[in-house]
Parts: structure tokens; C-alpha cells; sequence
């Protein structure tokens, strides 16, 4: 399984960016370097893109450049865990979880008046589960507890959430640089959640915060 591929020259052609601007951001890490896809084609060896991930990531690049310094930019858009705390409230009110999610999670993992960086990734990816109208609540709680329970194995490193049905029974892994997952005939890939993308799309919340 693997995300639709937009080659750099059909890139930079699209985003009107010139070959060493791509280049820049990837040092500065505003591009992570595993979206660096390098492929045969009839030309020789040619370098690619998940296309839907680099035009959402240089969009924002580019609204955002001119207001914050690149080395900031940059902090906010890795994996990197950042220090932040924000009230359940402040959750709801910027349309980050739903009032339901929000719900759901306090039943089920305790009542959190104000929540930190991590609890912020557990809640959200809840949401996205509960949402995405793909698994049951008793698996998106499985999901959730096994990524509570492996948080701290996985900070700074790109991983997925992928859960898997087979003869009735869930499961929730964990990998890290999801590229191809190859399952036998009686198993499903119910629902595949990258939880970098989740972690970039918070700390665009906390961005939008820091502009205000």
C-alpha cells in the first residue's frame, strides 16, 4: 500500500517553488527526509513525493514563512514533542476534538481539566478513530491504550497506527516508516492513522496560537 507520488519536477512545477528552496526545507527539516522517494524511471533514477502529504506540508510552508523564522517553523513542524498545556475547553473551542470524543475519552481514561502535549496526541487520534466511522469504540480504546502504553518508545520517530481485523479478533500496531504492509487472506487493514500528520496538525494549532 502506498500514498499517490508526485515527482519533483511535476512538484515544482505545481507549487511555483525553484529546486533550491526544496532543498533548504529539507535541511531545515521542514520536510522530513523519508518523503524523499527515490525511484527507477526511463530516465534513469528519479525522486518522488506522497503527493497529498508535500503539497498540504509547502502550502503551509509557504503561508507561514514569512511570519515565523525557519528554525521555528521547523521545531513546530517535526515529531518533536512540544510544551504546551491546554484546558478541555480550549479543545472544544477550537474545533480540535469534537465535545464527543472529548467525552468518550474522559469516560474511559479519566477526566483531564488541562491537557499536555501527549495527552493532546490521545485525544485527538480518539477523535479521528470515533470519526472515521471505521472501528468500533472497543478498538478505538484498545488503540488508544496501546498508544499510551508505547508513547515513550516512539517519540521523535515517524510511526503509524494500523489496526487490524482477523476471525473477529482486533489488533493495534505500532510501526514506525509505514511504506508497504502485506496481510494474509483472512486478515483486514481496517484503518491506517499516521500519528506524525496527527502531531503536525496540533502543533498548527499551537502555530495559528503563537501568530494570534
Amino acid at each position: 500500500m502506498e500514498d499517490n507520488l508526485i515527482s519533483k519536477k511535476e512538484l515544482l512545477e505545481l507549487t511555483e517553488i525553484s529546486y533550491g528552496q526544496l532543498y533548504r526545507w529539507k535541511r531545515k527539516k521542514l520536510i522530513p527526509e523519508e518523503w524523499f522517494i527515490k525511484k527507477s524511471s526511463f530516465t534513469g533514477q528519479e525522486t518522488f513525493f506522497p503527493k497529498e502529504k508535500i503539497l498540504l506540508r509547502i502550502e503551509k510552508i509557504k503561508s507561514l514563512k514569512e511570519d515565523l523564522p525557519l528554525d521555528v517553523l521547523a521545531e513546530k513542524l517535526t515529531s518533536n514533542p512540544i510544551n504546551i498545556n491546554i484546558t478541555k475547553d480550549e479543545l472544544i473551542k477550537r474545533n480540535i476534538v469534537t465535545k464527543q470524543s472529548l467525552k468518550v475519552f474522559n469516560d474511559n481514561f479519566g477526566e483531564i481539566k488541562e491537557f499536555n502535549f501527549e495527552s493532546m496526541i490521545l485525544v485527538k487520534t480518539l477523535d479521528k478513530l470515533l470519526n472515521s466511522a471505521l472501528v468500533s469504540l472497543d478498538e478505538a480504546k484498545l488503540s488508544i491504550n496501546t498508544l499510551k502504553e508505547n508513547y515513550n518508545n516512539l517519540q521523535n520517530v515517524n510511526f503509524y497506527m494500523l489496526i487490524i481485523r482477523k476471525l473477529g479478533v482486533t489488533n493495534c500496531i505500532l510501526i514506525s516508516d509505514f511504506k508497504n504492509i502485506y496481510l494474509d487472506s483472512s486478515s483486514k487493514l481496517v484503518c491506517r492513522i499516521g500519528i506524525q500528520e496527527i502531531i503536525s496538525e496540533l502543533k498548527e494549532y499551537n502555530i495559528e496560537s503563537d501568530k494570534n
